[in-house]
């Protein structure tokens, strides 16, 4: 870092919105009394959405036409699929060069989140800016989309997770998108005991992505709370930033959160480093563009150009 680089980020006033619109593969249709209808390659699909509290405009028909509808139980995220006839385990789906499976999983999403997209149009062009061959982590990186966006950007990345199935998936995923020969590392580890021991080792990143549920279990059954963990583990990952680091992404969907509340953590933790801090939410916007769903908030630092 330069000896004139200012000791405190400069934190944006206002909040910002990072917009997902539907491509090839993915669509948001209609939404409304609770729901949502959304289109995963050539499947229509009906999931809860507590958030859209207005009325559907596509008529009731369209909505009972769906290939597949999700019944939720008492316990978060969690319920049954209903589906007609017998779709395949998983179907291959594309945003960029990065390829993967759609599932119908046991926890209302379908193996990916698409409002991600917008997370993902914005890595790809800052890794792609980034200088050769840039180290990247992501934390929580589920079935790695966002890991396999950055490969293909050129990258260097390592992606953990604490699920086995989830890297499997993420493997997966790699083949299908032609990057299994990419420099990506597969963890299946404790993402906060994996980040301690990078700590102690000495390593360092350009870029951290981190992703981090509400509430998890480690592959050891260790307790991941998220406001409990997760100023410990921001604080963890500012150390593992190289003198060179161009980004932190911070990405929650805990309801008492706030995009406010995870700038202001960034900030803290990354005292000294200069640079900036966006904050907001992430939104799916609907095909007729009518309406827009808030999805899940976000803080992400990036260095000022020509910092180093």
């Amino acid at each position: 870092m330069s000896a004139d680089a200012p000791s405190e980020p400069k934190v944006a006033e206002t909040p910002g919105v990072m917009r997902t619109r539907g491509w090839a593969d993915y669509a948001l249709l209609d939404s409304g009394h609770g729901r949502k209808l959304e289109r995963y390659g050539r499947f229509s699909v009906v999931r809860p959405e507590p958030q859209c509290l207005w009325s559907p405009a596509l008529p009731a028909e369209v909505w009972d036409a769906a290939d597949a509808v999700f019944d939720p139980t008492d316990e978060e995220d969690a319920g049954r699929w209903k589906l007609k006839g017998q779709p395949p385990e998983a179907w291959p789906l594309t945003w960029g060069e990065a390829k993967f499976n759609g599932r119908f999983t046991s926890f209302r999403h379908l193996a990916f989140f698409p409002e991600q997209a917008a997370n993902w149009q914005w890595l790809d062009a800052t890794v792609r800016g980034a200088g050769a061959e840039p180290r990247v982590l992501n934390l929580f990186g589920y079935t790695g989309v966002a890991s396999l966006v950055m490969a293909a950007a050129g990258a260097a990345v390592t992606h953990v997770d604490a699920s086995k199935r989830a890297v499997g998936w993420a493997r997966e995923n790699a083949e299908l998108s032609g990057l299994a020969d990419r420099p990506i590392r597969w963890i299946t580890e404790d993402a906060r005991k994996y980040v301690q021991r990078e700590v102690r080792r000495g390593s360092k990143y350009e870029g951290i992505i981190l992703d981090p549920p509400k509430y998890g279990r480690g592959p050891g059954g260790e307790v991941w709370r998220l406001f409990e963990d997760l100023p410990e583990l921001a604080g963890l990952c500012a150390e593992l930033l190289s003198e060179n680091a161009k980004f932190l992404v911070l990405n929650a969907y805990a309801e008492r959160i706030s995009g406010a509340a995870l700038s202001g953590l960034l900030a803290e933790k990354l005292r000294g480093r200069g640079g900036t801090i966006e904050w907001g939410e992430l939104a799916l916007v609907q095909e007729d563009g009518a309406r827009e769903i808030g999805m899940s908030f976000y803080a992400r630092w990036q260095a000022k150009e020509g910092q180093a």
